[in-house]
């Protein structure tokens, strides 16, 4: 319990706004040390809004999202993304390893279904133990 509760309250304290907040800390669990690092994790939304297009636009619109997605991914900067599974509002993910929530922002907002209106994204701070996968 204390050790949840001191995760608990670093994150808490990283999010006041420190503009130096450290991005990782380490977490000890009995016998394993974990490094821990902020990453930035995003929502993509479904757009109620979103303009009228023709199906040849739309599939354009998204050839280039995918086509971003991949050259963020070739810098390191895009670590991972997808769909979901269903047709519901929120439409998938991704995650970056990037210093700021800003620069997280400021990707996401050149992504072409983004600039286009097709999709909106809801970035959040999230944290995870350094080297983590998925299995």
């Amino acid at each position: 319990m204390k050790k949840l509760t001191f995760l608990f309250l670093f994150i808490c304290i990283s999010q006041l706004g420190f503009s130096q907040a450290p991005r990782e800390f380490e977490y000890q669990d009995g016998d394993t040390t974990y490094i821990m690092k902020q990453y930035f994790m995003g929502f993509l939304m479904r757009v109620s809004d979103k303009p009228e297009l023709d199906s040849a636009k739309v599939m354009e619109i998204q050839l280039a999202h995918q086509n971003y997605m991949s050259e963020n991914a070739k810098t390191g900067t895009l670590l991972i993304a997808g769909p979901f599974g269903d047709d519901g509002d929120m439409r998938g993910i991704v995650i970056y390893d990037v210093a700021t929530k800003a620069e997280a922002d400021s990707i996401i907002s050149n992504d072409p279904a983004v600039k286009a209106g097709r999709l909106a994204i809801d970035v959040k701070p999230w944290w995870a133990a350094k080297g983590s996968v998925l299995k």
